[in-house]
């Protein structure tokens, strides 16, 4: 039996690596989230699946839990997401910095065997080249989101050298699946489009990015997981078909034939990178299989939609 802890998994890919990881009976998964961006509908209904309310930036919300728990492995991917939210409460993200620092120190003093820690391509900044690769692609990233997500990777890290406690480190490039908050990009065009209401860009749409369907992300964090590949290690985990926010709301008109048209925004002050698109030969090499396309995975995204029943 293995007693696994996901902080996080209220979210989008907290909650489907939950889901997936509970298929293994051997597997004891608890869950903790605070449900600030979170959502109990997300949360696997499993015999072997527990969720906890709690914050773990707060230390005495956390504590507790590592002390009834012997906890094999713990995937931290709790934190304040979403480029607007992240921007408008920049306090409330360097806060995660507490979150980080109690579930490293916590880890390390109960024994945990590995932390996977949820990154973010945001550490990369400005691309100073494409794709961007987990080794030789610089890290400059200036806004509270990413800096904390680099200070994350530096305690995974110094935790290892120190103390000997095994990382993972996954740095997720825009993940969208069923379960992703209308405020992504994904999400919030599709919903335009299907009720052929005007999809809206900030700026002139030309800005690149590259989307991974929830299924890819998740495999590719169990395999790291079973294999014991990229111990110690950074994982991109994307996909490199890179195109422009303005082509991805023409493939969704397409997609869902919808009458929407593009209506441009102004372009937001800070937080729009120019473009993203990963390297993914180390997450290639685990997946083992051919990623699923933007159109396969919308499709995915409807035909659940359409088996979820409306209030």
């Amino acid at each position: 039996m293995k007693n696994i802890l996901i902080t996080g998994g209220a979210g989008n890919i907290g909650s489907a690596l939950s889901s997936v990881l509970a298929t293994n009976s051997s597997n004891n998964i608890v869950i903790v989230d605070n449900l600030s961006t979170g959502s109990m509908d997300k949360v696997p209904k499993a015999s072997n699946i527990k969720f906890i309310k709690a914050n773990v930036n707060i230390y005495n919300d956390i504590v507790p839990i590592f002390g009834r728990y012997d906890f094999d492995y713990v995937f931290h991917f709790s934190a304040v997401v979403g480029v607007c939210r992240t921007l408008d409460n920049p306090t409330s993200v360097l806060n995660d910095i507490e979150g980080i620092k109690n579930v490293l120190s916590l880890s390390k003093n109960s024994g945990v065997k590995r932390v996977f820690y949820s990154s973010s391509s945001e550490v990369y900044g400005e691309p100073f080249e494409i794709p961007q690769n987990e080794n030789t692609t610089p890290l400059n990233s200036r806004l509270p989101y990413a800096i904390v997500k680099n200070v994350g990777e530096a305690f995974c890290r110094s935790y290892f050298k120190e103390y000997g406690l095994e990382y993972t480190i996954f740095r997720f490039f825009n993940t969208y699946g069923p379960n992703q908050s209308q405020d992504f990009v994904v999400p919030k065009f599709l919903e335009q489009a299907q009720n052929d209401l005007p999809i809206t860009i900030y700026g002139d749409g030309l800005q690149t990015r590259s989307f991974c369907y929830v299924e890819d992300t998740i495999t590719a964090c169990i395999e790291a997981f079973r294999s014991g590949n990229y111990v110690n290690d950074v994982l991109n985990v994307g996909n490199d078909n890179e195109m422009t926010i303005l082509e991805l709301a023409k493939r969704i008109i397409k997609v869902t034939n919808s009458k929407s048209e593009i209506i441009h925004l102004p372009a937001l002050k800070e937080g729009d990178m120019t473009r993203r698109c990963p390297d993914i030969t180390k997450m290639k090499k685990i997946l083992n299989r051919d990623l699923i396309t933007l159109e396969e995975g919308l499709q995915q995204i409807i035909a659940y939609k359409n088996l979820v029943p409306k209030d």
